[in-house]
């Protein structure tokens, strides 16, 4: 069989390979797919139930494009970076170079010695026309293509949370228990409040507000957790704050006969006249108890109770007293707190975060250890060094630096 006939079918597709990889890493194509996604997110943000239109396959796709346009990108412009690397070419004289002419004694492998030992990465040519070319800090490159492909996936990252992440607000007094997202088949992770620990100062702002929880999985106690103003509690994918929180008072209702209506906490909630306030219902006699905390000093409690009119009675109550009320007997047990708590799952936040990193770590190495070359030739009257560094950086100290080492 012909070896060439052979050959073609692989060459074809070789080439054809290289050309999608080009064509995936153009930026004029990554302008038409970042406007396309910047377009799609406005329209999600102006239409009415627009944010569903994040929450779809083809916004998916969108994204994964995005993503492999940036690794096409760096795929496509790394192998060059890697033979300037390994092997450096010569370095034209321009606007952007700085250049000197050296007189030294010293031979072209000697040269090229003291070049290596000052870090460069060197290939000589022989002859009377010799010359040395010479890269240092040649990996800086790459940390530039990252930068690139680091933006992308800061780019997907939002994109992943602004469409796919989810909010939860619930309120729990402690004991109570609740799910960190909204209920569904397969939601099992939850959380139960324990204790909510408060301290004030003199201006009456908060000094401390630890919030002891439990984080739940299958009906079962996980682990448990304190969670602080500028520390979140983490569970599984959820990352929760404790957001808002307020008194309760331990409020036990009876009738006179003796039958418990209600006994335990309730969430002072609502407002009245600027104090926290809480109504009862009690459906079954068709009655209500409201609760206004009258003096926080003191631990005071206003309790009025009534049907569909007037409150028929009131009284003020301090932690162990108990007054009737008309037909029911109200004892304040004493109080206790309600938190509301924020639970965000975020499943572009790992991808945000990566992104950001790795953009940092890129820009870091870019900027304080950019890549420097330099060509080094026989001229007749001497020879002469051609350095260049980046578009940001003026390497005049290292030319200095050459000039010492290589002057003998």
């Amino acid at each position: 069989m012909d070896r060439s006939a052979t050959l073609a079918p692989a060459a074809r597709l070789a080439r054809g390979a290289d050309r999608l990889l080009r064509l995936a890493g153009d930026v004029r194509l990554a302008l038409v797919l970042l406007l396309l996604a910047a377009l799609w997110n406005a329209l999600a943000a102006a239409l009415p139930g627009g944010s569903s239109l994040l929450a779809t396959p083809p916004y998916l796709a969108l994204l994964g494009a995005i993503l492999l346009m940036g690794i096409a990108g760096v795929a496509m412009r790394a192998p060059a970076a890697w033979r300037e690397w390994r092997s450096p070419g010569p370095v034209t004289e321009g606007r952007e170079t700085l250049g000197a002419t050296l007189v030294t004694s010293l031979l072209p492998a000697e040269l090229a010695a003291r070049l290596r030992g000052a870090g460069y990465r060197v290939v000589a040519t022989a002859g009377s026309r010799w010359a040395i070319y010479g890269t240092r800090r040649g990996w800086s490159r790459f940390a530039g293509l990252g930068s690139h492909l680091a933006l992308v996936l800061t780019v997907l990252g939002a994109a992943l949370g602004t469409a796919f992440a989810s909010e939860t607000t619930f309120s729990l007094l402690p004991g109570e228990e609740a799910f960190l997202d909204a209920a569904r088949p397969g939601v099992t992770d939850a959380l139960r409040l324990e204790n909510l620990d408060a301290a004030f100062g003199a201006d009456g702002r908060p000094t401390r507000l630890d919030t002891t929880v439990t984080f739940l999985r299958d009906g079962g106690p996980v682990s448990r957790d304190l969670i602080q103003v500028n520390a979140p509690g983490t569970f599984g994918a959820y990352l929760v704050h404790a957001w808002t929180y307020g008194p309760a008072a331990r409020v036990r209702v009876t009738t006179l006969g003796g039958t418990v209506l209600h006994d335990g906490p309730l969430a002072l909630a609502g407002s009245q006249g600027g104090r926290p306030a809480a109504l009862l219902e009690l459906p079954s006699i068709g009655e209500s108890v409201g609760v206004l905390l009258a003096d926080a000093a003191s631990n005071t409690v206003a309790v009025s109770a009534g049907g569909a009119g007037a409150p028929s009675d009131a009284a003020l109550l301090r932690p162990g007293q108990e007054a009737r009320l008309g037909d029911l007997r109200v004892r304040l047990d004493g109080f206790t707190s309600w938190v509301t708590f924020l639970s965000r799952r975020d499943p572009g936040m790992g991808v945000l975060f990566c992104g950001a990193g790795l953009l940092v770590a890129c820009l870091a190495a870019t900027f304080w250890l950019p890549r420097r070359r330099m060509t080094l030739r026989a001229v007749p009257d001497g020879v002469r060094i051609t350095l260049r560094g980046e578009r940001f950086d003026v390497p005049a100290a290292e030319l200095r630096r050459l000039r010492a080492i290589l002057v003998r």
